[in-house]
C-alpha cells in the first residue's frame, strides 16, 4: 500500500478516472447535497436553496477539475462564491455554526459518492480511499475558510457601520436642538424602538470601550477627550440598584433621568456635580446633590429638584394642590406644628390635619427624611 504526502495538493493523487466517472452522477450528487444541507440546516426560503445549490454546483465541479493537479484549491472567482455566502450569513444574523455544519454534511456525501462513482466502473482499493478522504477534507477546509472570512468581513462591515450609528445618535442627543424626526430615526438606526428618558453617565475616558461592552444595546457612548458620556435609555438596567452595581469602582457620575430633549442639561449637572462631590467606590448620583446645585445657582438645578420632588401632586387639580402645597411649605417652617399652619393659614386645625394626611398619602417616607424635608423647603420657599 502507498501512501502520499498529503501536506500540499492533496487532489494531485486522486484517481485520473475519477472526474469521468463522477460527472454523470454531479446533477443528482447536487441534489442530494442541497436537501441534505437544507434538512440540517435552520435557514430557509427560496433565496437560500438557490444560494447553497449554486455554491454546491461550483465546488463539486472545482473539485473535479482539481483532481491530477496541483493547483490551489480555489481560485478568486470560486472562492468569492463562498465569501459571499459566508457575508450572507453574517446578514441574516446566523453564526458560523450552520455553515459549518453543512459544509460537514456536504464532506461527507462528497466522499461517498465520489467512491461509488469509481466503485461502478471498477474496484476501489483502501488506498484510493484514503487519497479520496484526504482530498475531500482539504477541499472543505478550504470552503470552510472562504465562508468564514466571508462572514468575519460582513461582520466587521456592520459592525463599523453600527459605530458610526451609534456615534451619530450620541452626537445628536448631546448637541440639542435636534429635529425629533432625525434623533428617532437614528435611535431605530441602532434598534431602539423610541428614544425618551436618558440617563447620562460621566466616565473616565479610560472606560469608554468597557461602557460600551458593558452596556451594549442600551447605550451610546461620545468620547470628549477630557472623559466619556455615556447616554442610557430609561429602563430596568437604569434604575439605581442596577448602576450601584454596573458602575462599582468606575469613577462615575450619573445624571438625572430627563427627557432626550434635555440630554445637554442633564450632563451639564453630573459636570457641575463631578466637581463639588467626593468620588469614592461607588457611582456618585446628581440626584443626591440638586439641592448642593440649587444653592450653587446652577442653572436647570431646581428646576429639576422642583419637578422631581413635586411630581407625586401632579394628578391634582390646581387650586387643591396650591393649598397642599401652602400647607406642606407652612408646616415644614413651623417644624411639624399644626396649629401654627392652622394659624398662618386661617384655617381650622382639622382642616390642616385632613391635607398632612393627604400629603403623606402622596409623599409617604419622604416627609421623615431630613434630606428630602430639606430639598422640599428649598423647592418651596423658591415658589
Amino acid at each position: 500500500m502507498t501512501y502520499h504526502d498529503v501536506t500540499n495538493s492533496p487532489w494531485l493523487h486522486l484517481p485520473a478516472d475519477l472526474a469521468v466517472a463522477m460527472r454523470p452522477r454531479l446533477p443528482a450528487a447536487v441534489a442530494a447535497i442541497v436537501t441534505a444541507v437544507g434538512e440540517s440546516s435552520e435557514a430557509a426560503g427560496e433565496k437560500f436553496e438557490r444560494d447553497v445549490r449554486t455554491a454546491v454546483q461550483v465546488a463539486l465541479d472545482r473539485f473535479l477539475d482539481l483532481a491530477g493537479t496541483d493547483e490551489p484549491a480555489l481560485p478568486p472567482r470560486t472562492r468569492e462564491v463562498f465569501v459571499a455566502l459566508g457575508a450572507a450569513e453574517a446578514r441574516e444574523n446566523r453564526g458560523p455554526e450552520a455553515l459549518l455544519a453543512s459544509l460537514r454534511v456536504a464532506s461527507r456525501l462528497l466522499l461517498r459518492t465520489a467512491t461509488q462513482a469509481l466503485a461502478e466502473q471498477r474496484p476501489v482499493s483502501v488506498a484510493e480511499v484514503i487519497d479520496l478522504s484526504d482530498a475531500t477534507n482539504a477541499f472543505i477546509d478550504e470552503l470552510a475558510n472562504a465562508c468564514t472570512d466571508g462572514l468575519a468581513r460582513q461582520l466587521r462591515e456592520q459592525a463599523g457601520e453600527g459605530d458610526r450609528r451609534r456615534r451619530q445618535l450620541a452626537d445628536l442627543l448631546l448637541a440639542g436642538g435636534s429635529p425629533p424626526d432625525l434623533v428617532r430615526q437614528a435611535a431605530a438606526g441602532i434598534g431602539w424602538p423610541a428614544v425618551d428618558v436618558v440617563v447620562p453617565v460621566l466616565l473616565p475616558p479610560d472606560q469608554a470601550r468597557d461602557a460600551r461592552f458593558r452596556f451594549g444595546a442600551d447605550g451610546v457612548v461620545a468620547e470628549r477627550g477630557r472623559d466619556a458620556v455615556l447616554l442610557l435609555r430609561a429602563g430596568p438596567r437604569t434604575d439605581r440598584a442596577a448602576l450601584t452595581e454596573a458602575l462599582d469602582g468606575r469613577d462615575a457620575v450619573v445624571g438625572p433621568a430627563l427627557p432626550w430633549t434635555e440630554v445637554p442639561q442633564a450632563v451639564r449637572l453630573a459636570e457641575r456635580t463631578a466637581e463639588l462631590a467626593a468620588r469614592g467606590r461607588e457611582p456618585v448620583f446628581v440626584d443626591d446633590h440638586f439641592a448642593a446645585l440649587a444653592l450653587r445657582g446652577e442653572p436647570g438645578a431646581l428646576a429639576v429638584l422642583t419637578a422631581h420632588r413635586l411630581a407625586p401632586l401632579a394628578g391634582l387639580r390646581s387650586t387643591q394642590r396650591e393649598a397642599f402645597l401652602l400647607t406642606l411649605s407652612s408646616w415644614l417652617r413651623h417644624w411639624g406644628s399644626r396649629t401654627a399652619v392652622a394659624a398662618e393659614l386661617f384655617v381650622h386645625p382639622q382642616t390642616v390635619s385632613y391635607r398632612l394626611n393627604r400629603l403623606r398619602e402622596l409623599l409617604g417616607d419622604d416627609l421623615d427624611d431630613p434630606r428630602i424635608r430639606f430639598e422640599l423647603q428649598l423647592v418651596l420657599t423658591h415658589r
